[in-house]
């Protein structure tokens, strides 16, 4: 039978249970809006003290033992749901998300999330390296440049190893992700606007001069502050933006009437 803080290694868990963490997580999650939803609930670690908070949190829990022994702990206003969260349908409504991600399955939850409705912000516990890289600490990857215009990934804090049962291998990393007000490019442009990120983080040159070639004139790099032997991951969000405006040579939706 599993028991609290035991994790099971065939679900990747890793049962947070630092005081000071969760209390950092609540304190973010607590400067945001909405009902809650939680990523991989556990023996409700998190759950219990988001609780303080006097808001609706959904608690997903993929153990059928542990999400029976989660709610009869929980108050009224906390719904436990017995689900894997890569199928579980998010809500249209506005929400946000709250999780101490299976680090395995990172990717394909961020993945699954970036693509969902819905939610506002995402206060995530992630490894390490995923959560500076996700934070373009020391350079962006193409999921987040692909994804820039229409979130906001900021990198809160380190989280050690030894807060966790039982410890993983790597430190963890907290989190955010913030869904923009006004996203940078316009959702119908999404598609093509990720497929030119994917082009040229792929693309062939020492440099960025080098892999965009003739199609981007010298001068356009030298009005955005890029040098010519800048990488891909060198550029910044609002950077992109005016990459991908010349590549379409389509003015800015804000600039529009």
């Amino acid at each position: 039978m599993s028991s609290p803080h035991h994790g099971r290694h065939e679900t990747g868990q890793n049962f947070l249970c630092d005081r000071r963490v969760i209390a950092d997580i609540v304190d973010i999650v607590s400067r945001t809006t909405g009902p809650i939803i939680e990523v991989g609930a556990g023996d409700g670690a998190l759950t219990l003290p988001m609780q303080r908070l006097g808001r609706p949190i959904t608690a997903i829990e993929l153990d059928g033992r542990r999400a029976a022994r989660l709610a009869r702990r929980t108050a009224g206003r906390t719904r436990v749901v017995e689900a894997d969260f890569l199928r579980y349908r998010l809500p249209h409504a506005p929400h946000v998300v709250v999780g101490n991600l299976p680090f395995h399955l990172t990717t394909a939850m961020l993945r699954r999330l970036l693509h969902a409705p819905g939610w506002t912000d995402a206060v995530l516990l992630v490894q390490w390296e995923v959560a500076r890289r996700r934070a373009a600490v020391g350079g962006a990857t193409l999921m987040t440049a692909q994804w820039w215009p229409w979130f906001e990934f900021a990198l809160a804090r380190k989280v050690s190893a030894d807060a966790f049962r039982p410890r993983p291998s790597v430190d963890g990393g907290l989190m955010t992700i913030t869904r923009r007000v006004e996203p940078l490019v316009d959702d119908r442009d999404r598609r093509r606007y990720q497929a030119m990120v994917h082009q040229v983080f792929t693309g062939r040159g020492h440099g960025i001069a080098q892999i965009l070639g003739r199609r981007i004139p010298r001068q356009w790099l030298l009005n955005n502050g890029i040098r010519p032997r800048a990488l891909p991951r060198d550029l910044t969000a609002v950077q992109w933006v005016s990459l991908f405006e010349v590549f379409h040579q389509r003015p800015h939706p804000r600039n529009t009437e």
